[in-house]
């Protein structure tokens, strides 16, 4: 099996899809997976794009057998470093006949391609280049123009694919003409290239998007040509937006990258990926790396197009932040604390604060779907100076007896010698109860008073987290806060 990207951009999350749905199956089959970077579009490479490729399978936790950072004994594994290999295989064609010079322009090309259209005929290569003698090619070479090559192909007849999710796809050959293998810099185009590599590396599966169907015929009569034997092809369905139409990035975030950097664990990624276009059976929709690789089957592969939908994704993220190992949804957590400044790096060598935020994550988790979210659930913890949520303020900051129970609540808590859950709890039972009014006329506001929301983990947890200290200031701070409010506002 092989994942074969272009450099051409991040790693979008169709091309993850098809890396996931091969890594799968050759794990599966106890076989072997290679990455290979198809880098001979020069005009559309794009730098940098190859380490953030790497970058984001690593991430996902998709690791090769060979390919690049890695090695092994069918490298190079980047096209720019083979064009030797393509150049054999082309001549080769040349010689036996089964392949010619082209010489004509791309003017032309598109000239020719406008009459067909115009007179209703196919739009394919009319082999004009086909029986070009020694004495016009010299001629046509000395007018300064490089010849690309081309492949003779069937004017008649049908190609069959047999595609592992598809079935038997018959293509015309009258509808297909000779095509380009080498362009005229010498860089072999995509069919060719793919071809000579799928070979040459042993490949006996490629899995890839059903946007690919239609140059299978091409590569199968590059097979022919060459006599090898092609590998089993599955045609795995496009990932489609909500709406059914080709999915863009006005349908939000479409890289692995975007999607790490807006919180998402890579589990809950590749889960998801996972059930685009795959059905594992028994309507299980959470279900871990190792558990995939026991059960992926290419007959479970729908040859329907799947649905892009980011709240299944976020239903999925929520269900691993709360599920994962403690320890490791706080250390995934620790960049997005820093990036919003609340921690720095110097901090985490320290055991005491690692265990901080690690007794903080385990509060907040429950209710966090993403780790951005997670940051926002954590805020109040870090933040020196809060900013009271206004439907709260009307609603517990302006009744007359608030200030009265803050203040007697900050009486009491200051009078604790153990600062714990139960003790704090305790204390403030016994206080609503003293007070004959009901324990959420005491909860909610000092949980405004205290987070500057009406919602969130448990107010006793809350409170032994953020410590007695700083209790008792939030508290008095709400105090002077209430006491120092408009009239109007009052009685808004």
């Amino acid at each position: 099996m092989r994942f074969a990207p272009s450099p051409t951009g991040y790693l979008h999350i169709g091309g993850a899809r098809t890396a996931l749905f091969n890594w799968l199956f050759a794990r599966h089959n106890g076989g072997k997976f290679i990455l290979r970077i198809e880098d001979t579009d020069a005009e559309r490479t794009i730098e940098d794009s190859c380490s953030q490729i790497i970058r984001s399978l690593r991430w996902l936790g998709l690791d090769w057998d060979e390919g690049p950072e890695v090695g092994g004994p069918r490298g190079p594994y980047f096209q720019s470093q083979r064009r030797h290999l393509y150049a054999e295989y082309a001549q080769r064609l040349l010689r036996e006949g089964k392949a010619y010079y082209c010489y004509c322009t791309p003017e032309e090309l598109a000239a020719r391609r406008s009459e067909a259209l115009k007179q209703g005929r196919a739009p394919r290569y009319d082999g004009i280049c086909r029986e070009l003698s020694e004495a016009r090619r010299k001629q046509l070479e000395a007018e300064g123009r490089r010849p690309a090559i081309r492949l003779r192909t069937p004017d008649e007849g049908v190609t069959v694919v047999h595609d592992e999710i598809h079935g038997d796809v018959a293509f015309e050959n009258a509808l297909i003409g000779d095509f380009v293998i080498v362009k005229s810099d010498g860089f072999p185009t995509y069919n060719f290239g793919c071809v000579i590599d799928d070979s040459l590396m042993g490949m006996t599966h490629v899995i890839r998007a059903d946007e690919h169907l239609s140059n299978t015929p091409k590569q199968l009569m590059i097979y022919e040509a060459l006599g090898l034997q092609p590998p089993a092809f599955a045609h795995v369905p496009m990932i489609l937006a909500p709406d059914r139409s080709k999915l863009s990035k006005r349908h939000g975030a479409t890289s692995v990258e975007e999607f790490r950097d807006a919180g998402y664990l890579p589990e809950a990624i590749v889960n998801y990926l996972a059930l685009l276009g795959w059905t594992p059976g028994e309507n299980e929709e959470i279900m871990p790396l190792s558990e995939m690789v026991k059960r992926f089957r290419l007959e479970d592969v729908s040859h329907n197009p799947a649905i892009y939908d980011t709240n299944k994704l976020t239903w999925i993220n929520g269900n691993y932040i709360r599920e994962l190992d403690l320890d490791y949804v706080a250390r995934a957590v620790i960049p997005f604390l820093e990036k919003a400044g609340y921690i720095k790096k110097d901090d985490l060598a320290n055991e005491v604060q690692f265990e901080r935020i690690r007794s903080l994550v385990g509060v907040v988790r429950d209710r966090a779907k993403t780790l951005v979210e997670m940051v926002d659930a954590l805020s109040y913890f870090f933040e020196g100076e809060l900013e009271y949520d206004e439907k709260g303020v009307r609603k517990y900051f302006t009744k007359p007896e608030t200030v009265e129970l803050l203040v007697e609540g900050m009486r009491v808590l200051g009078g604790l010698e153990v600062w714990n859950t139960s003790s704090i709890e305790a204390a403030y039972r016994e206080l609503a109860e003293r007070k004959g009014v009901s324990s959420s006329a005491l909860f909610h506001p000092t949980r405004l008073a205290i987070t500057g929301r009406t919602i969130g983990p448990g107010l006793f947890e809350i409170m032994e987290l953020l410590g007695k200290q700083q209790t008792l200031r939030r508290m008095a701070e709400a105090v002077e806060y209430i006491e120092n409010m408009p009239v109007e506002k009052k009685h808004a």
